[in-house]
């Protein structure tokens, strides 16, 4: 089944084989794993797919600051919206504005009108539950195996999910301790889970030459 034809057109973008493979995979399986390097859209085309499934959109993430972020001053999305960038470039990318695509405590007026994006940390998502959305984990390197763990242990089956990382870059102190490629590895021959590859970097020479760079 794959992409529906009334989204052939995917906002504009002209999709390599590659990306085709990934946004087919979002739409015919629970759960799409991408191990991707730097510039090759892997988070643009997560939330562009997101959008036309049409599911409340939870996007969570790791701060490497766990430890630091609830002493940060101001208020949860203040202390978080450090971590937000890849979000709103995606949503630029797609023609959507973060300022009201996402949920924000100052504007609680706008929820089931124009919002349709949660985002947070993995800090605070003990105890969730994770119904009928899509979720996008994004940076996936940066967990650790308990912090994959505890995410997806959220997951009901009415919901998608969409794990984005890097087996090349990671954040944590230690990369070793890094969840992502065993838990890519766990579901990789499951009926339900697909793991694909992107490997063109579209930002430039520079930047491939950067991302080929081992720890």
């Amino acid at each position: 089944m794959g992409l529906p034809e009334s989204a052939e057109l995917f906002y504009g973008l002209n999709l390599t084989d590659e990306q085709r493979i990934y946004v087919d995979s979002i739409f015919d399986n629970q759960l799409t794993i991408v191990n991707a390097g730097a510039g090759s859209g892997k988070t643009t085309l997560a939330i562009g797919a997101a959008k036309i499934l049409g599911k409340p959109l939870v996007y969570t993430f790791s701060p490497v600051e766990e430890q630091k972020l609830g002493a940060t001053p101001g208020s949860l999305e203040e202390k978080e919206s450090k971590y937000l960038t890849p979000l709103y470039d995606a949503l630029s990318e797609i023609g959507e504005d973060p300022r009201f695509s996402i949920y924000r405590e100052e504007n609680p007026e706008l929820i089931n009108r124009q919002t349709w994006i949660t985002a947070k940390s993995h800090v605070f998502m003990r105890g969730s539950n994770i119904k009928d959305s899509t979720l996008v984990i994004d940076e996936a390197a940066n967990f650790t195996r308990g912090d994959l763990k505890k995410v997806l242990t959220r997951v009901h089956s009415s919901t998608k999910v969409i794990m984005i990382g890097h087996d090349k870059q990671c954040d944590l102190p230690n990369p070793a301790k890094s969840g992502f490629v065993p838990y890519l590895e766990h579901f990789r021959n499951e009926p339900y889970a697909k793991v694909v590859g992107l490997t063109h970097n579209f930002r430039g020479e520079l930047a491939t030459k950067a991302d080929l760079l081992e720890w």
